[in-house]
């Protein structure tokens, strides 16, 4: 028998790890700059995978070139514009659930404040949902960079738009170099979040490995963990995340761009997956990485040689470990099952 492997954009799924400014198109990054007199690097200008090295000088060259892409977002239209059409390329590649994250802190001082910031973005997160037909809804992400009382301030505000459906907000993070900051001087933002319902979802387990997950799970008791992927190098670290429900945001092309892994089939896809963990594939910053969520599922399919079932068992983790309402986790699982379920174009019997 000769079978054709379905195909992954009509894969139903959710996306749980994708950055604002990140999100966003190299050619409305070009045309922001331009109107806005921003003049960007020329890694910046062209749409290709970075390679960095997996140090604090490799860190260093990220930031700077997403401080510069941030720089060129500076009216609430540019806000509006970046959300929609993350919306509209989630929607072609069979994204029915999208958890953008911001930080509003990053694009207050061209509206008006942190308040108003995060009210564009929920406003177009809910006009995307119409227009698209993919639910789009937010988490707040604080900086390590920055003091753990501003991360204190953004829970509140994220507490005051919590919600569990489209433009809302869905989840608390923490985000940036994870040999910053100390993580449990965070630990008060996320009980503040987590009184209001959100999930918690920092990032952890890239950068740094294994006693850094363990950090992460003792101060912050996160629901999913950006990331994670580091708990693989030891059994004992990635059984407790198994144990405790704790879903892994696993963005393989991020981690061979940061040079956390030297290739694609490095990251320790299959390792996490015979271990029992809920894993939702993301793109992380495909402004500067590269390939968007339907490469991550293609290079689960391409380099660690999972099959369609194995592709739709990703595919209902990402929603079973989403903020998405419950009706919403319904359909798409059932969804997910009719794409396994369908006989793919072009198979035959030999």
């Amino acid at each position: 028998m000769t079978v054709t492997q379905r195909p992954l954009e009509s894969l139903p799924k959710a996306h749980l790890h994708l950055h604002f400014t990140g999100s966003m198109r190299p050619s409305t990054l070009v045309e922001l700059a331009e109107r806005n007199r921003v003049r960007l690097p020329a890694a910046l200008t062209g749409h290709q995978m970075l390679t960095l090295s997996p140090d604090e000088r490799g860190w260093f060259r990220f930031q700077r070139l997403y401080d510069a892409a941030r720089a060129c977002v500076r009216t609430a239209d540019d806000m509006r514009r970046i959300v929609l059409e993350a919306a509209a390329d989630d929607a072609a590649e069979g994204s029915r659930w999208l958890e953008l994250q911001v930080d509003p802190t990053s694009y207050a001082v061209h509206v008006g404040g942190i308040t108003p910031a995060l009210e564009i973005v929920l406003a177009a997160a809910r006009e995307a949902t119409e227009l698209t037909g993919t639910g789009v809804a937010v988490v707040v992400a604080a900086s390590r960079m920055r003091h753990p009382l501003d991360a204190r301030v953004l829970a509140r505000l994220a507490a005051r738009h919590a919600g569990d459906g489209p433009g809302t907000v869905v989840g608390f993070g923490l985000s940036n170099d994870e040999r910053r900051g100390t993580t449990a001087d965070f630990a008060g933002a996320f009980a503040i979040a987590r009184r209001a319902g959100l999930a918690a979802v920092p990032h952890s387990g890239e950068l740094l490995g294994p006693a850094h997950v363990t950090e992460t799970l003792r101060t912050l008791q996160p629901d999913r963990l950006g990331h994670g992927v580091r708990s693989a190098e030891d059994p004992a670290v990635l059984a407790r995340l198994v144990d405790a429900g704790v879903a892994l945001e696993v963005c393989p092309t991020s981690n061979v761009s940061l040079g956390v892994y030297p290739e694609l089939a490095g990251v320790p896809l299959r390792r996490l997956l015979d271990a029992g963990a809920t894993v939702a594939l993301g793109a992380d910053d495909p402004l500067l990485f590269g390939p968007r969520l339907i490469e991550q599922y293609r290079s689960a399919r391409e380099d660690h040689g999972l099959d369609d079932a194995a592709l739709a068992g990703l595919a209902r983790g990402s929603i079973t470990a989403s903020r998405a309402p419950a009706a919403t986790k319904a359909q798409l699982s059932a969804d997910v099952d009719a794409w396994l379920s369908a006989v793919p174009a072009g198979s035959r019997n030999g």
